[in-house]
Order: structure tokens, then C-alpha cells, then sequence
């Protein structure tokens, strides 16, 4: 799968052996000089000689010459730095990214990186010896035929722990700090929670991307390395082809791990830049370099990424890292894709406290900086408790999240407040920045609610005090529908009076707040709490009951039994305006902007009120056992909502929680993610289905079930990697067990992928490191029936903090379009003559796949996806090779599958490259992009209308 789009253009570098030239299309240029020297000697009393790289901020004609001085180096590391070069780096520039139009767009613009702090950068990549030497008592050893190759086959994580147990075994302190680690079955660690990176301790650690970045350009030549034309598609020790260069490897042989999160460039210039703060939705990192099967042409300095998702979890055999060394000074690490984090604002609780107060991970806490104006929220469902700030041009006031978890609504004036007033509607989401403007003279105070199945915003004319009764009656409350993203049609006038804090589904009940507590009761209005002060005002439409905040008036007190000040007390009325609750706020705090929690009458959420009328916090509180639990803290927080799913009833059946729809990690893989949402898509759909898709990540970017016509009730379950064998199972276990109604397959016949026989199947072993598998497998994977729960199990549990890419179009992960770019070659396209029995057996599982659909009656598509049509000029059929000629000869059988079994058709859209599909239909050079998705999504439907099957 490919989210990372391969680079399509060179990044220039002038390089010679004495100096390095770096050029921006802005025409500045950096000068780094090398005076190159032994290496690092192995002499624990002095170090008389080391590789320096020397960059005098003063003048960058003249440079500093190496420095023997001992000074200038940690005296109690030095001795023990063998293999390492001293960076002396003052004031230096280095660039990220490109301005190369032709690049994809995570590789764009060109950023700046000012750096003028000094570290060790590591010459060689880190070889399968050292690593099992340092972590041999506590870990699992890496096998590698020669302890000289790289370490590779090695997560993100793995090399977090690497870096931490060589400054342990050093007697440093560690670059790292984490809470808890996780690792799956085969040894893997595959989460850090809580990860951090203190950027101001002396000891060894990952590299920067910018570090990287102008290590590698001091001798970057793709040609002088171990890669595709000369590697014999294996790895080499390190430093064999190019030992004579200042960092050998770094073109190839192995990728590389750098620290960074993915994010966006700006064109811009950044000082010691160290990435973004957080992850995006699929929680990418940064990969570097090209490997021993990239092709040399392929291989960009500016290059971010592989052809596959890189995630923290991931783990290849062309994967390795190498490490620095030495503190960070004043980093920077801001986001440049249009959200901003504020490190003032810090999550309290985690995701497994969140689940254990609430009963699930599925969790989004939406609020305002009131500092910044702008919106920020939590999605605890990712596994994750960092806190995102959107950054708006608007004012952010009274956000509300939608029924379903995936929108945010808000207003720009506050409650209380007349005058002009805007209501907006965005992606709960720091990837789709898109804002959706209701189209109103003046609306304020948003408020969700569904109606006979539609989304609904129900909004007042103006949100000004509500004291004088002529001016609240001359208002009126609207609603409008949602769908899609849009607001649908005109609002429609529902009530007289300007009634915000809630409405009941049957409109017979409504309340309002700010500053009298004003109810409409079955069409009659009224006033509550004897005509007292009262705001903050909240409505729960299970319960009918009416949350406020008062000014410590008499009714308040008489029915708590104490004298309190304002706002010391949150007060609960029943659906006739009765109290029949109070829950008093933390000694020193007072209660502000107090909500019910979205889906549940046991938990409200609100902000505490410190002396000096700030807002340091926003708490849980639990209604029944009246206590607060801390959830944010910042300077200044306003107008928090919290919301979950409806609660799953048990009553029927109870289901393990610890076991029932566990189907990831918290930052796992993507392969897993996409299991995860594939899951949740089959327990929702099951009984409608009768179509499915399956496949590579290649009809997982395009074939659209939303663009099929109706009566193909389709769902997208294809995912990466992907073989034949994965989809004889995945069939096997769960979907002919489910899909009652199914009556065609459509499938992706990825001939050049045929590589894989099934050796890492997922279904072989890896599915015991869940346990929604193992407990699915424990109950005969529910053939007597499908617990109703289970579907909201899956649902409920972790996911991703974006989950609405997976579900908008039932599993199809849509893309913009890019280009074909140059065609890239993964494997030899020799392979298979060595191998003939790989195609051989892939043949055979899909006869297994084709007579049990028969039998079933089920229709099977196999489609052959188009791929670059330069591969015509190449003698590989595909990204993966696969000769040509043979390519052709393997066709012909797989279209002769169709006298032998009826029940077959083959769509081939490649034509050996003679098809139709240009640039503007490609995301890269084997994927289709949203325009070729619409078009091949026809092309199946048409193949499909013509196997004229009844439904």
C-alpha cells in the first residue's frame, strides 16, 4: 500500500571530495567543507584524531578546519565513540523536500532547517551484531548471516529501545522516557505509550530528518551503492560499497528510521527542527535513503517515505537505522499542515483510563483554547492522548460534536452575548480542514439531535440574554439538515423563542439558559427554578433531565442544605423542572460551562474556575458517585463536549470486553488498522452484503462500492499486503460464514505479487496477536450467529484518530491524484523464472478460491489493475517485476479460467500497459488515484450487470 508517494523528480547535488554544494531554486547556497581524517581511534585514554565536520556561522568561505581539542567533545563519551564523526555544525543550513513540481505533495515545498548545535552522527548503519550484543538479555535476537550486515527487520520502537540500551550501557541517561512498552507474539515491540524525546540529554537516539538530510548530502550518489542493479536484491555489510564516503550506506542497502513524525513542509525556514509534534491520523514516520532492492533512479534525498505506509509498528527486511548522538538546543517542532499543537494544553488521562471510566476507547473531547480562540480537541480512540489545536481565522465558541463523532460544530459568539453570530461545521479531524459555513443571517449555539434518521443542527437566531421576555420571544430556534458534510436545504423555523441548550426528539420539551432557566413544556413556555439566576444550561434527551450552574440563589441552597458561592454547584432537574440532584465542585474551584456527556445521563463535563477567573481544567464528572476526574489542563480552557457511542446493552449476551472486537493496537501497523475498520465494516454490513472487494492496496484505492449502482450492496475489504492465500481464508472464516446474501467477489489478481506464497499470511499466525481473532476462532468465528454486541464491540474499541477515511465509502481509501511518474522496480523481473513454482501454487490457491465460489454460487471478478504504461518500455510487467513474456503467458491461463469455471470472469485494465488510464487518473505508479477510481469502478459495475444474476 502506498500513502507515501515515491518522489518523481531528482533533488540536485553538486558533490565533490573535498566540499558539497546545496542548492534551493531560491539560488542560496550552503558550502560545507570536509577535512576528512582516520576514523574514530579506539583508544579509551585519548582520542588524538576524529572525522570532523566543521561549519564556521561567520563566514562560510572560510571554514573552521578539525578540531583536535578534546574540549570539544563530552569527556566521558569520547573514548567510547568508535565508528561515530563529530558534526560540529554552527549556524548550518540543510533543506527538506523539494520544489519540484512533479514531487508528491509530502515531499513539498522546500523547508529551510537552520541548525546550531553540534552532535555525532553514527558513520554506518547499525550492524546485526551490535544489536544483538546490546540487546541479548531483554530482547529477541536478530538473525542475520554475518553480524557485520544491518540491523534491519526492526520497528520504529525497536530502535527506541536500541538507542536507550547503548546509553545505558555507557552509563548515560536516555534520550527516551515511555510508561509502558508492548510487543506481539514474534517479539516485536510494536508500542511505546507515552513515548517522549527529552531533546536536552546527551545520549544517543535516533537522528532528525534534517540531520539525515545533511549527513547524507556530504557524498550523495545513489549509482555508488548497494541497490536494485548491483545488490542481488540482498543485503551487504555495511560500508562495502561506498566505505570511502563520510556516511557510507546512505543511498542504500538498508532504509533508515529518523525521529520524525510525517508532516507536512512550509516553505519557510525552521531552527533545529526536529518534526512535527504529533502524528497524523495514520501516525506515519519518516523513512530515508533507498535499500538494496530500490532502483538507483528512484533513490531522492528529499524523499520521505517507502512504497508502503510507514508506521511506528512496521518492520521490513530492508529496514534498518542508524543513531546520533547529543542534546538538541532549542528545538522546534511546529506542524506545517494547518493545525497547530500547543504544548500548554496536556491530556491528563490516557486511553485505558478513559476506558475504564466510560467503557470505551471511542472518545473525542472537543473544547476551546480560550487563549488562542481557536479549537482543540482529544480523540482517545487512537490510542494516544495528544491534544490537536486547529488553527481558525474565526472565533471558536460552543463546539459540539455530531452523533456519529466524525463533525464539529461551532459557533463565533459566546452565550450570553447578542449581536452577530456565524455558525461552521468542520471534519472533526487535523487532515480535512475543510469548513462548511450555514448559510444564516445570525446563528448561534449549535446543537445536534437525529430525527427519523437524519442528521440535524438545531441552532437559535441569537444568543443573548434571555431576561427580557419580549426580546426572547421575538427570537425563534431552527433546524437544518446534515448529510455528507453539507448542510441540506433550508433551515426550517421549530420554535418560537431561542431555545439552545437542548431540545427532546419529540420537541415537547425544550430549555434554554443565561440568565433565567426558561422551558417549553409540550408547546407552553415556562420558567424554572423560581425565576432564579441560572446558565450553562444543558439538556439530556435520554434522561430528560436539565444539568445548570446557578448564583448560589435560595432554591439552590435550600435544596442542598448549605450556603455555596456561584457556581459551586452543579444542579440536576427532572423533566418538570424538580432538583433532584447537585454535585459540588473540588475545594478552591468553582464550575463553568458545564455539558452532559454526548450518549450517557451518568457523566457530565465541565471546566473548573480557579480564584482569579481563569480556567485551568476541564473534568469528567460522575453523576452517581459525585466526584470530578481531571481530563485537560491548560491555561484557559472554555466549552468542553465530550462524546462517546451509545452504551452497548448486554442484556442478552455479555461478551468479553478484553476480547470481543480487539482487532489492533494502539499505533500499530497499517495492514492491522485496515483489518480493524475491515472488521468493523463486516459485523456492521453482514446481513446486506452481496457484494464484496478484495484485494491489494490497488482496489483498496479505487474501487468504490458508493459508485456502484445500489443493487450491489459492496463493502471494500481489501488490504495490505495481500496475497491469494489471505483471501482463500479471510473467505473461509468469515465472510461466506456471514455474508448470507453474497453473491459476487470482486478481486484483485496482482500477478506481479505472486512473490508471496502465503508465508506471512496473516491468517498463518499473526492473527493470535489479537485477541478479536482468537476469540472469534474460540466461538467457531460465530457460525450459529453473530452476537448483535459484536458489531458495537468492534466499533467501540481502538481505531485511528481520522477512522471516518475508512468508513466514508465502505473501506475504499480515496487519494488525489499525482502522476505515473517513472516506473519503479521493487523485484528483479527475473525472479519468477527462478522461482516458477511461486506462480505455480498462486495459480492453484485461486482455482481453490473459483470452485468454492462455484459452489457456493458466487460470481468471482478478478481484475487485473493497470499499472504505468512506461513499463511497456521496460521488460518488467509491473512494479514487481515479473517478465513481460511471462507475464503474457500467465494471462492467457488465468483468461482460460473461464471455460473451466463459469462462474469467472476476468477483467484485465492493464493490457500490458496499452490502457486508457493517464496521469490524471494515477496516484503513483501502480495505484489509481479518485478520478481512475470512477472510471474502473464502471467497468466492474458493467462486467458485473452482465453476469445477469437475479437479486
Amino acid at each position: 500500500m502506498k500513502f507515501l508517494f515515491i518522489a518523481l523528480f531528482t533533488f540536485f547535488i553538486l558533490s565533490c571530495s573535498n566540499s558539497v554544494s546545496v542548492s534551493s531554486e531560491k539560488e542560496e547556497k550552503v558550502e560545507i567543507k570536509i577535512d576528512k581524517m582516520d576514523t574514530i581511534l579506539n583508544d579509551s585514554n585519548k582520542i588524538d584524531k576524529m572525522d570532523t565536520i566543521s561549519n564556521d556561522s561567520n563566514n562560510k568561505d572560510k571554514m573552521d578546519t578539525i578540531s583536535n581539542d578534546s574540549n570539544k567533545v563530552e569527556n566521558n563519551v569520547k573514548e567510547k565513540m568508535k565508528g561515530m564523526i563529530y558534526v560540529n555544525w554552527s549556524n548550518a543550513n540543510t533543506f527538506l523536500g523539494t520544489n519540484d513540481s512533479n514531487a508528491s505533495i509530502e515531499n513539498k515545498p522546500q523547508m529551510k532547517v537552520k541548525i546550531d548545535y553540534s552532535f555525532w552522527f553514527s558513520k554506518s548503519e547499525m550492524t546485526c551484531g551490535e544489536f544483538n550484543e546490546l540487546m541479548s538479555l531483554n530482547y529477541r535476537k536478530l538473525k542475520c548471516e554475518n553480524e557485520n550486515l544491518p540491523a534491519v527487520d526492526v520497528t520504529y520502537y525497536d530502535a527506541i529501545l536500541l538507542a536507550n540500551e547503548k546509553s545505558k550501557n555507557q552509563n548515560l541517561d536516555t534520550a527516551y522516557e515511555y510508561s509502558k512498552t508492548k510487543f506481539d507474539n514474534e517479539g516485536f515491540c510494536i508500542g511505546l505509550e507515552n513515548l517522549k524525546f527529552k531533546t536536552n540529554v546527551k545520549a544517543y537516539r535516533l537522528p532528525t530528518e534534517a540531520e539525515w538530510v545533511f549527513a547524507a548530502s556530504q557524498n550523495w550518489n545513489p549509482k555508488e551503492s548497494w541497490n536494485a542493479e548491483n545488490s542481488n536484491y540482498q543485503l551487504h555489510l555495511v560500508c562495502t560499497k561506498d566505505a570511502n564516503a563520510t556516511f557510507c550506506d546512505m543511498t542504500g542497502n538498508a532504509m533508515e528510521w529518523v525521529f520524525d513524525w510525517l508532516g507536512n513542509l512550509k516553505d519557510t525556514t525552521v531552527l533545529n527542527y526536529i518534526g512535527p509534534k504529533n502524528s497524523d491520523a495514520l501516525n506515519q514516520r519518516i523513512l530515508k535513503g533507498g535499500s538494496f532492492h530500490s532502483s538507483p533512479k528512484s533513490i531522492y534525498l528529499y524523499s520521505r517515505g517507502d512504497v508502503y505506509t510507514v508506521t511506528s509498528g512496521v518492520h521490513q527486511n530492508y529496514v534498518g537505522f542508524r543513531l546520533a548522538y547529543g542534546a538538541i538546543e532549542n528545538p522546534s517542532s511546529e506542524n506545517f499542515d494547518g493545525r497547530i499543537n500547543t504544548s500548554k494544553i496536556k491530556a491528563l488521562v490516557n486511553h485505558e483510563e478513559i476506558r475504564t471510566l466510560l467503557n470505551t476507547y471511542k472518545v473525542r473531547l472537543a473544547f476551546r483554547n480560550h487563549v488562542s480562540g481557536n479549537l482543540a480537541y482529544i480523540d482517545f480512540a487512537s490510542g494516544s492522548n495528544e491534544v490537536f489545536e486547529i488553527q481558525d481565522t474565526m472565533e471558536v465558541f460552543h463546539p459540539e460534536i455530531s452523533p456519529d463523532g466524525y463533525y464539529v460544530a461551532f459557533c463565533t459568539r459566546l452565550e450570553g452575548v447578542s449581536g452577530k453570530s456565524e455558525i461552521y461545521v468542520r471534519r472533526l479531524s487535523y487532515e480535512n480542514l475543510k469548513v462548511v459555513k450555514l448559510d444564516f443571517e445570525n446563528a448561534a449555539i449549535p446543537r445536534w439531535k437525529i430525527s427519523n434518521g437524519d442528521t440535524l443542527l438545531t441552532f437559535v437566531s441569537d444568543a443573548g440574554n434571555n431576561k427580557n421576555e419580549d426580546y426572547f420571544k421575538s427570537q425563534a430556534t431552527y433546524q437544518i439538515k446534515f448529510s455528507n458534510g453539507n448542510f441540506v436545504g433550508k433551515p426550517q423555523k421549530i420554535l418560537d423563542g431561542a431555545y439552545h441548550d437542548g431540545i427532546s426528539d419529540n420537541q415537547n420539551l425544550a430549555v434554554t439558559g443565561s440568565s433565567l432557566l426558561r422551558a417549553k413544556v409540550n408547546q407552553r413556555d415556562t420558567i424554572w427554578y423560581n425565576g432564579q439566576q441560572a446558565c450553562n444550561v444543558s439538556f439530556d434527551n435520554g434522561s430528560k433531565q436539565t444539568l445548570f450552574l446557578d448564583f448560589a440563589g435560595k432554591t439552590g441552597k435550600e435544596f442542598v442544605g448549605k450556603s455555596y458561592r456561584v457556581h459551586e454547584q452543579i444542579l440536576i432537574a427532572d423533566s418538570t423542572g424538580k432538583l433532584i440532584n447537585a454535585i459540588e465542585s473540588p475545594k478552591g474551584f468553582s464550575f463553568d460551562h458545564s455539558e452532559w456527556i454526548k450518549n450517557s445521563s451518568k457523566f457530565a463535563v465541565a471546566t473548573l474556575t480557579d480564584v482569579n477567573g481563569n480556567h485551568p481544567k476541564i473534568v469528567l464528572i460522575d453523576i452517581e458517585k459525585k466526584k470530578t476526574i481531571d481530563l485537560v489542563e491548560s491555561e484557559d480552557l472554555f466549552h468542553p463536549c465530550l462524546w462517546k457511542p451509545k452504551s452497548i446493552s448486554t442484556e442478552n449476551f455479555k461478551l468479553d470486553p478484553d476480547s470481543a472486537g480487539v482487532y489492533m493496537h494502539a499505533g500499530d501497523e497499517l495492514k492491522n488498522i485496515l483489518m480493524r475498520y475491515n472488521m468493523e465494516l463486516l459485523w456492521e454490513h453482514h446481513q446486506e452484503i452481496n457484494t464484496v472487494i478484495l484485494g491489494s492496496s490497488r482496489p483498496l484505492n479505487s474501487v468504490s462500492p458508493k459508485m456502484l449502482n445500489s443493487k450491489y450492496k459492496a463493502i471494500n475489504l481489501a488490504q495490505t499486503p495481500n496475497s491469494l492465500f489471505f483471501n482463500r481464508d479471510y473467505l473461509d472464516k468469515y465472510i461466506y460464514t456471514h455474508a448470507k446474501k453474497l453473491k459476487y467477489i470482486v478481486m484483485s489478481l496482482d500477478i506481479d505479487i505472486w512473490f508471496n506464497m502465503g508465508e506471512d499470511n496473516f491468517w498463518n499466525s499473526a492473527y493470535k496477536n489479537y485477541p478479536g481473532y482468537v476469540y472469534d476462532e474460540n466461538h467457531d468465528y460465530w457460525i450459529d450467529g453473530v452476537p448483535k454486541e459484536l458489531s458495537e464491540y468492534t466499533n467501540n474499541y481502538l481505531g485511528v484518530d481520522d477512522e471516518f477515511l475508512f468508513k466514508n465509502d465502505l473501506g475504499r481509501l480515496a487519494f488525489a491524484c499525482n502522476k505515473w511518474g517513472e516506473p519503479e522496480f521493487m523485484l528483479d523481473s527475473l525472479y519468477y523464472d527462478l522461482h516458477p513454482e511461486k506462480i505455480e501454487k498462486s495459480k492453484g490457491v485461486l482455482k481453490e478460491i473459483l470452485a468454492k465460489a462455484n459452489d457456493k454460487n458466487v460470481y468471482v471478478v478478478g481484475v487485473i489493475f493497470p499499472q504505468n504504461p512506461a513499463y511497456k518500455n521496460t521488460g518488467a510487467f509491473g512494479r514487481y517485476g515479473l517478465r513481460r513474456s511471462t507475464a503474457i503467458k500467465l494471462i492467457d491461463e488465468i483468461k482460460n479460467l473461464e471455460n473451466e469455471f463459469s462462474n469467472f470472469k476476468l477483467l484485465d485494465e492493464n493490457k500490458m500497459g496499452n490502457h486508457d488510464y493517464s496521469d490524471d487518473d494515477a496516484l503513483d505508479t501502480d495505484h489509481l488515484c479518485d478520478n481512475g477510481s470512477k472510471k474502473i469502478t464502471k467497468r466492474i459495475e458493467h462486467i458485473l450487470d452482465s453476469l445477469n444474476t437475479s437479486f
